[in-house]
């Protein structure tokens, strides 16, 4: 029969700093080649004809906006390597694990917005504006919900749980 574990304390890691920094880059690296190809497909567009025929001048600096906003979530999601590399690359420190995490959770407010944008351009060429406006706004919620809302609710749990 196993002991249980001791109540972790709110300064207390659940796993080594060397493994939390493991999992932290592991995950910037899954989200980044699919941040690199939505930025080469947006890059694309313009060359498109239809990009100038079926995009107002505003629309098609709403995609200008929302290449800016992928550009500023890449810079983010990669900056704990480059911070990492440049910083000190012989040690790793809570600070480092910190940092990047809120940079890597920095980095999915602007790529929320851009992947919502360019759901509303596609989708007014294809179907109009007005229920893409509906469409394109559900699709918000359902980041802030499932990338923002839910983590904080499972938090929350935890902690109440936990001090129980």
């Amino acid at each position: 029969m196993s002991t249980p574990e001791p109540p972790l304390h709110r300064h207390q890691a659940r796993l080594p700093l060397t493994r939390q920094v493991e999992y932290l880059l592991e995950e910037c690296r899954m989200v980044l080649p699919g941040i690199q190809a939505l930025f080469g497909f947006q890059l694309i567009a313009v060359f498109s004809d239809r990009f100038a025929k079926e995009l107002s001048h505003g629309e098609q600096r709403l995609h200008l906006l929302a290449i800016g906003l992928v550009a500023v979530a890449i810079a983010l999601i990669m900056t704990p390597a480059a911070y990492h590399r440049q910083s000190d690359p012989q040690r790793i420190t809570e600070g480092f694990v910190r940092i990047s995490t809120r940079l890597l959770l920095a980095s999915l407010g602007p790529l929320a917005v851009a992947i919502c944008l360019e759901f509303y351009l596609v989708g007014r060429i294809l179907v109009g504006p007005d229920p893409m406006r509906w469409l394109a706004s559900f699709l918000f919620a359902t980041f802030l919900l499932l990338w923002f809302v839910l983590p904080r609710i499972a938090r929350l749990r935890r902690r109440r749980a936990e001090s129980e």
